[in-house]
């Protein structure tokens, strides 16, 4: 998903904004998809990237030299900062996959300073034509990975993440689609990355018989081909976003 959720950080922060100045989170960074884009604002004293797993932050510190970026471990649900301390915070497709996303952006609002500017962005529930192409075929041919289907999300409808963001107390909440190509130079480039990749796809696919394997690789290629030539394709994915004020 990482070269997507790059794509989806500049529409993202063409949409949200960044203070001239001062010091931003961002909550759940990953590997730095927003990070580094937001490093690109050189007005910008610190750039505070903070996510639960080590392993994401190892490969952010890795390719990180800019000194205003600070990585650390933590959960976005329990921000380790202050009351107050930022002037912006941003949640770049991070908010529909935690445990309370309630409480994650109440302590978004807690680290903000008054009039401080918050954004976040979901992938929108259906947005992904890509994704429900490779499932809707995977489980038509092999019905035990529904176990590990992806599930609808909270948040994910239209006008959800407006309301999360409204209770918390935030102001002037604006909400709006975002929408990025997902391009495929081939199916290779389509099948690989899931099936042998990390996830627990990958995990379910190579556990299965060899000849069920070939089966259900030959299934998603005549899917993702759809009588036509095998070759480049793109499909429209669409996120949703908020922007608003502390």
């Amino acid at each position: 998903m990482g070269r997507w959720s790059q794509r989806l950080a500049t529409s993202f922060l063409e949409f949200a904004g960044v203070p001239s100045r001062g010091r931003v989170l961002d909550a759940g960074c990953g590997t730095g998809s927003l990070t580094f884009p937001l490093a690109a604002h050189k007005g910008l004293e610190t750039i505070d990237a903070v996510d639960f797993a080590e392993d994401f932050l190892a490969a952010l510190r890795g390719r990180a030299n800019d000194p205003r970026i600070r990585a650390r471990q933590g959960d976005v649900c329990a921000l380790p900062y202050e009351d107050d301390s930022f002037e912006a915070a941003y949640s770049l497709l991070v908010l529909h996959f935690v445990s309370d996303a309630d409480r994650a952006i109440a302590e978004m609002r807690r680290v903000l300073r008054a009039g401080a500017l918050a954004a976040a962005t979901v992938w929108a529930s259906g947005g992904m034509p890509s994704w429900r192409l490779f499932w809707d075929t995977v489980l038509l041919y092999e019905p035990t990975a529904e176990a590990i289907a992806p599930v609808r999300r909270p948040l994910t409808g239209a006008g959800e993440l407006r309301k999360a963001f409204e209770r918390a107390g935030f102001m002037h909440v604006v909400e709006t689609t975002l929408t990025i190509s997902m391009d495929y130079a081939d199916f290779d480039d389509f099948w690989y990355p899931t099936a042998y990749g990390q996830g627990r796809f990958g995990a379910f696919f190579d556990a299965l018989p060899e000849k069920s394997r070939d089966r259900l690789q030959e299934a998603v290629k005549a899917a993702y081909c759809a009588g036509e030539r095998e070759g480049p394709r793109s499909f429209p994915s669409t996120a949703l976003a908020v922007r608003c004020i502390a």
